[in-house]
């Protein structure tokens, strides 16, 4: 049992100096991503972008692809998470425009689900209010509305109101890179010499090699990371929720039950929500194309949830995971 504790304490220490490094390396992961985005931006325009069909139509759209990149990395870097201590009014400025588009949507188009109050509790950890979906970062050492994870590359949560815009950041980057990698092929044989052709660009093809790999390398990795968000959203349900339904379903089976998550609204319900956007949200779809800072349907206090369910089917309230069980405060990704 001495063995055990000592153990455990050990692995308990070592958690919370890499938590430490984690926080402390935060600018440092935003200064290395800046450099790399910025070193494929001039690639691909001092490179590829003057072999580009159709110019007049091309360079814009991918001018527009790259500002969509920047703007969203900004947002998401800049934009609180939402924690529990921040003032969760809305701007005028934002509700004159909710207003505008609320004006704009039929009243036949209005959500079709329950908007029920979330339950709150106190944080054992710091004393706060912590609504449903809230959870405590032990990095950050605050409570974070509808917490997903934290993430090292941005030096911060990635919560309720930096979720959209975390999203939409990778996948303009995988369109980027990917564009990078597709486009930038015939001048990757040239700066391999398999295709010899002039070299007339400013950038040496040896720089230009080892972005296109890094490109290629990343568009794989962030399209997984991506579907894996995606897929998330489409089922109602953050990062953490995913471990914690996954538990949910496991023991509601075993009880011969099922379980039912009372976020699930339908996916294209769910990813209107999450977006803000058509029929069930605030804003039109094309918002989505354009780097706007939009906010989410929500301030964190209300959930839209299935008709007639004020919570989950198939799980007590007293069998339900929070951050003192170890299951979610410790989630981090990329």
């Amino acid at each position: 049992m001495i063995c055990a504790r000592t153990v455990f304490r050990c692995f308990k220490a070592v958690e919370r100096c890499a938590d430490r490094v984690t926080g402390a390396a935060g600018p440092y992961f935003i200064a290395l991503a800046l450099v790399l985005i910025s070193a494929g931006t001039v690639c691909f325009f001092d490179v590829i972008s003057p072999s580009l069909p159709f110019p007049l139509l091309s360079v814009p759209i991918c001018v527009l692809i790259a500002t969509n990149m920047y703007s969203h990395y900004y947002w998401v870097c800049t934009t609180p998470p939402g924690f529990i201590t921040d003032d969760q009014r809305d701007s005028p400025r934002l509700v004159r425009q909710r207003r505008w588009y609320c004006a704009k949507r039929k009243e036949g188009e209005r959500r079709d689900s329950n908007v029920t109050p979330a339950t709150v509790v106190k944080c054992r950890k710091c004393g706060g209010d912590k609504p449903e979906r809230t959870h405590h970062c032990r990095i950050c050492n605050r409570c974070v509305l509808k917490y997903d994870h934290h993430c090292p590359g941005i030096n911060q949560c990635v919560g309720l109101y930096n979720e959209r815009h975390f999203v939409l950041f990778m996948f303009y980057f995988v369109l980027s890179t990917g564009c990078y990698a597709f486009l930038g092929f015939p001048k990757a044989l040239i700066a391999l010499g398999l295709d010899f052709e002039p070299w007339p660009h400013l950038l040496p093809p040896t720089i230009f090699m080892l972005i296109y790999l890094l490109s290629v390398v990343l568009c794989f990795a962030v399209t997984i990371m991506l579907a894996f968000h995606l897929l998330g959203v489409a089922n109602g349900e953050t990062s953490v929720e995913a471990q914690d339904f996954a538990i949910y379903r496991k023991k509601a089976k075993e009880e011969g039950i099922t379980f039912v998550n009372s976020y699930d609204l339908g996916k294209r319900t769910n990813l209107e929500l999450f977006f803000n956007v058509g029929p069930h949200g605030e804003y039109s779809y094309w918002t989505l194309i354009f780097p706007f800072k939009l906010r989410p349907y929500t301030n964190g206090r209300a959930w839209a949830r299935r008709p007639g369910l004020t919570r989950h089917l198939g799980i007590e309230r007293a069998d339900e995971l929070t951050d003192d069980d170890g299951e979610d405060e410790a989630h981090i990704a990329p």
